[in-house]
């Protein structure tokens, strides 16, 4: 059986983050064949290209910690109809410099919770777009927007409603599938 390191990056800094949850919840309901890895976000300093010319520490291990996994799972919330900032200042750090890019193709997955009924379907969108734009194959079917309500997931990652447990099972085992496919098509050497 073939393992796969899947890093995972929690969009939201808070310590509170329903996300964070989600995240948890997301390496319990994994597939066997996965491996879920938090890539940390939040010690990264703003992006400027004046950086590119001598990166600071942070950044390279980040750059590395991505160059090391087979696939990437955004964990997001969405702030004013789109992605955190942190989360782009992340993706900005490890897209540079320019033609170093740690995305170029890696696949990758989108999923997200929030309180609101459409969950983070704008953030997501907008997300796409700038996977896309860094060339990571992107999981576009099952799309995941779950509305996050009190005690839905616990603090060590159980799922308390079964309806969203089985869904998110399904969700890991198509991100399980879709590894398998592009990089089978699409083979890294790291």
């Amino acid at each position: 059986m073939a393992k796969y390191k899947v890093g995972y990056f929690v969009g939201s800094l808070s310590s509170n983050s329903i996300n964070r949850l989600l995240a948890k919840a997301l390496a319990r309901l994994a597939p066997p064949e996965l491996e879920l890895i938090e890539i940390p976000i939040k010690d990264l300093p703003l992006y400027s290209p004046d950086y590119d010319a001598d990166f600071p520490a942070v950044a390279l291990e980040f750059k590395k910690a991505i160059a090391a996994m087979d696939g990437v799972l955004f964990v997001t919330p969405e702030y004013n109809r789109s992605i955190p900032g942190g989360l782009k200042n992340a993706i900005d750090w490890a897209s540079r410099p320019w033609g170093q890019n740690s995305f170029t193709g890696i696949p990758s997955a989108v999923i997200g919770t929030s309180p609101g009924s459409i969950g983070t379907a704008v953030a997501q969108q907008s997300l796409r777009g700038v996977l896309c734009f860094c060339n990571s194959p992107l999981m576009n079917t099952v799309e995941a927007y779950i509305q996050f309500k009190p005690g839905l997931i616990t603090e060590d990652g159980k799922v308390t409603d079964e309806g969203t447990e089985k869904f998110l099972i399904n969700y890991m085992s198509e991100l399980h599938a879709f590894i398998v496919r592009v990089l089978t098509v699409l083979p890294r050497s790291k």
